[in-house]
Protein backbone atom coordinates (compact mmCIF):
# COMPACT_ATOMS: atom_id res chain seq x y z
CA UNK A 1 0.00 0.00 0.00
CA UNK A 2 2.66 2.55 0.95
CA UNK A 3 4.72 1.64 -2.14
CA UNK A 4 1.75 2.47 -4.31
CA UNK A 5 1.22 5.83 -2.60
CA UNK A 6 4.94 6.57 -2.99
CA UNK A 7 4.66 5.74 -6.70
CA UNK A 8 1.83 8.26 -7.04
CA UNK A 9 3.78 10.82 -5.05
CA UNK A 10 6.76 10.39 -7.36
CA UNK A 11 4.56 10.68 -10.45
CA UNK A 12 2.99 13.83 -8.97
CA UNK A 13 6.37 15.45 -8.40
CA UNK A 14 7.53 14.52 -11.90
CA UNK A 15 4.37 15.93 -13.47
CA UNK A 16 4.75 19.07 -11.36
CA UNK A 17 8.33 19.49 -12.60
CA UNK A 18 7.21 18.97 -16.19
CA UNK A 19 4.47 21.54 -15.63
CA UNK A 20 6.96 24.09 -14.30
CA UNK A 21 9.20 23.55 -17.32
CA UNK A 22 6.22 23.80 -19.65
CA UNK A 23 5.12 27.08 -18.04
CA UNK A 24 8.63 28.46 -18.33
CA UNK A 25 8.70 27.48 -21.99
CA UNK A 26 5.34 29.11 -22.71
CA UNK A 27 6.24 32.30 -20.84
CA UNK A 28 9.56 32.50 -22.64
CA UNK A 29 7.81 32.16 -26.00
CA UNK A 30 5.31 34.87 -25.10
CA UNK A 31 8.03 37.28 -23.95
CA UNK A 32 10.54 36.47 -26.71
CA UNK A 33 13.10 35.46 -24.11
CA UNK A 34 14.99 32.32 -23.20
CA UNK A 35 14.03 29.92 -20.43
CA UNK A 36 16.99 30.83 -18.22
CA UNK A 37 16.10 34.52 -18.32
CA UNK A 38 12.52 33.72 -17.38
CA UNK A 39 13.67 31.54 -14.47
CA UNK A 40 15.92 34.28 -13.10
CA UNK A 41 13.11 36.78 -13.63
CA UNK A 42 10.75 34.69 -11.52
CA UNK A 43 13.41 34.33 -8.83
CA UNK A 44 14.33 38.03 -8.76
CA UNK A 45 10.74 39.23 -8.60
CA UNK A 46 9.90 36.61 -5.95
CA UNK A 47 7.08 35.15 -8.04
CA UNK A 48 8.24 31.55 -7.92
CA UNK A 49 4.99 30.71 -6.15
CA UNK A 50 3.12 31.51 -9.35
CA UNK A 51 5.25 29.15 -11.38
CA UNK A 52 4.85 26.28 -8.90
CA UNK A 53 1.08 26.68 -8.70
CA UNK A 54 0.71 26.70 -12.49
CA UNK A 55 3.10 23.78 -12.73
CA UNK A 56 0.79 21.67 -10.58
CA UNK A 57 -1.94 21.66 -13.24
CA UNK A 58 -0.63 18.55 -15.08
CA UNK A 59 -1.20 16.62 -11.86
CA UNK A 60 -4.87 16.63 -12.83
CA UNK A 61 -4.05 14.41 -15.80
CA UNK A 62 -2.16 11.91 -13.66
CA UNK A 63 -4.81 11.96 -10.92
CA UNK A 64 -7.72 11.25 -13.23
CA UNK A 65 -5.75 8.67 -15.20
CA UNK A 66 -5.01 6.76 -12.00
CA UNK A 67 -8.68 6.95 -11.04
CA UNK A 68 -9.71 5.74 -14.48
CA UNK A 69 -7.46 2.69 -14.05
CA UNK A 70 -8.86 2.04 -10.54
CA UNK A 71 -5.50 2.78 -8.88
CA UNK A 72 -6.79 4.74 -5.91
CA UNK A 73 -3.59 4.60 -3.86
CA UNK A 74 -1.52 6.06 -6.69
CA UNK A 75 -4.15 8.79 -7.09
CA UNK A 76 -3.75 9.53 -3.36
CA UNK A 77 -0.02 9.95 -3.90
CA UNK A 78 -0.62 12.43 -6.73
CA UNK A 79 -3.05 14.29 -4.49
CA UNK A 80 -0.41 14.37 -1.76
CA UNK A 81 2.14 15.82 -4.21
CA UNK A 82 -0.39 18.48 -5.19
CA UNK A 83 -0.94 19.36 -1.53
CA UNK A 84 2.84 19.66 -1.04
CA UNK A 85 2.98 21.99 -4.06
CA UNK A 86 0.11 24.04 -2.63
CA UNK A 87 1.85 24.34 0.74
CA UNK A 88 5.10 25.37 -0.95
CA UNK A 89 3.16 27.97 -2.92
CA UNK A 90 1.53 29.25 0.26
CA UNK A 91 4.82 29.60 2.13
CA UNK A 92 6.58 31.25 -0.80
CA UNK A 93 3.78 33.74 -1.21
CA UNK A 94 3.28 34.73 2.42
CA UNK A 95 6.79 34.38 3.88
Amino acid sequence: MSKRIFKGLLVGFIFNGIGVLLCLFIFSLLNNSNIEAMWTGFLQTQRLWMLISLGALPNLLAFFEFLRRNQEYEARGVLLATIVAALATYFLYFF
